[in-house]
């Protein structure tokens, strides 16, 4: 069956056919890094990183490009409200997102560009636009006229007489159409700046990914991600500009569905975000990539704490069997399934269901499907038929970057029972801990630390409570 994906910009599903056969690029709108990561920000992370190792096992030599939106009107005003440079808020916002991404298993790109480091191409883009009449500097800022791109909507499905005024310029009143975008900023007092032929500045949102995209994958690339809340006005706008260029650009446009709380998009603003770095605190990260996995990659996710229970349990439930068969079988059976494993391991049901859009629900089915033949042979103590199943078990799961006994959880891996009954005692000596600096008892509190760390327990305090790690 061959691989199909659903194209925004084509509204159905289409077999996917690489620009280079045997090859397949992809680039992935990354992290703007104003804040810290919550797991709507991470969810896109773990869709195309399954996308990614899918296309890999498939017999793909995949060009993985995600970038890193390292100046920003948000990062600006964040830095601002803080009192420090706009670099110190990026950096440190850029390290959680390089966290979140490797706690939960994602396998990094071959490139992740910042946009600081690109602005040379994104002149290079302007002038190209200029001189082609899609774009006219005035008031300081550059501009992308929308009325010289006759497919502009096309990607959204928006007509531009139904448009509102691009809301990304302070001095809007310099441009022919108010729903004309920004190219390039013109300098403001306190503001960081580069020189161009058309005065100090810095980029818009939209010409950075243009510019970085083409200069690792070429004029025309396969499939250009990001969450749906990207494709308009960013990626319209990325599309636009990048074809009046003369470049052939994104051939498939793929979005992953986002992640509500209470019925609402999850957001900083909202008060309501689930940080990475937090909810690892609650669960382990394997546990919490499965959450945001098992669901199709387009469907939308509403957060609840009995919701990542569910699969909290449904992922213990896999691994006990992993674990178990693997100590059965002994060491000679277990393999090693990557995100390279070769085509042909698993069930042809679960390869119908990843070629199918990515169904990773259906692909899921499968795992358990098997996973029961593999638990009816433990009871019965039939290493063979174990062993039978356990290898396209832990196939699939490597596919889906969930295979215990694979990097990074492997290293996680150990007496399960064990290390539960070690974190509910450590959690206890916490909570006694967390009631001494209540009550203002600091020796007691700082006693309780040093023994923890004496038995090989690591403490660390963040603005989201306790973390613990057991020396390995």
């Amino acid at each position: 069956m061959t691989l199909r994906l659903y194209d925004t910009a084509a509204r159905k599903v289409r077999d996917f056919v690489p620009l280079v056969p045997g090859k397949a690029s992809l680039y992935l709108c990354g992290a703007t890094v104003q804040a810290p990561p919550h797991i709507g920000h991470i969810r896109s992370g773990v869709s195309f990183d399954v996308l990614v190792r899918w296309l890999r096992a498939s017999g793909y030599q995949v060009t993985f490009c995600r970038n890193v939106t390292d100046i920003d009107d948000k990062i600006l005003r964040t830095a601002a409200a803080e009192g420090v440079p706009w670099w110190q808020v990026a950096q440190r916002n850029e390290r959680a997102f390089g966290r979140a991404y490797d706690a939960l298993g994602c396998l990094p790109p071959e490139v992740e560009p910042r946009a600081t480091g690109h602005v040379p191409e994104m002149i290079v883009l302007i002038r190209r636009l200029i001189d082609s009449g899609h774009a006219y500097a005035a008031g300081g800022d550059v501009y992308f006229d929308i009325s010289s791109c006759p497919s502009y909507g096309s990607l959204s499905g928006q007509r531009p007489e139904h448009m509102l005024a691009a809301d990304d310029s302070d001095t809007a009143g310099a441009k022919c159409d108010v729903r004309d975008f920004t190219l390039w900023k013109g300098a403001k007092p306190g503001e960081p700046a580069w020189e161009t032929p058309w005065g100090p500045g810095r980029p818009g949102w939209h010409l950075e990914c243009s510019a970085m995209a083409t200069k690792y994958l070429g004029s025309s690339f396969d499939i250009h991600g990001g969450g749906l809340d990207l494709v308009f006005p960013h990626h319209e706008n990325e599309l636009a500009q990048s074809r009046a260029a003369g470049d052939g650009f994104a051939q498939y446009w793929l979005h992953n569905g986002l992640v509500g709380l209470a019925g609402e998009k999850m957001s900083k603003s909202l008060g309501n975000s689930l940080l990475v770095d937090a909810m690892i605190t609650q669960v382990r990260p394997v546990e919490l990539r499965y959450y945001l996995g098992q669901a199709h990659y387009r469907s939308s996710l509403e957060y609840s704490p009995d919701a990542l229970a569910e699969a909290v349990a449904a992922y213990r439930g896999i691994e006990g069997f992993v674990l178990r068969a693997a100590e059965l079988t002994g060491p000679g059976a277990q393999g090693s399934h990557g995100p390279d494993t070769a085509a042909g391991d698993w069930p042809a049901g679960f390869a119908a269901a990843m070629d199918d859009d990515l169904s990773v629900p259906q692909a899921l089915a499968v795992v358990h499907h098997v996973l029961r033949t593999g638990n009816n042979a433990l009871a019965a103590g039939d290493a063979e038929a174990v062993a039978a199943a356990l290898a396209p078990v832990r196939a699939m799961l490597g596919v889906l970057g969930l295979d215990p006994l694979a990097p990074p959880w492997v290293s996680r891996a150990g007496d399960d029972d064990l290390r539960a009954v070690v974190e509910a005692l450590v959690t206890m000596a916490l909570d006694e801990r967390q009631a001494a600096r209540e009550r203002k008892d600091f020796d007691a509190a700082d006693a309780i630390r040093d023994r923890l760390e004496a038995a090989g327990v690591f403490i660390e305090d963040t603005p989201y409570g306790t973390r613990f790690e057991l020396k390995r």
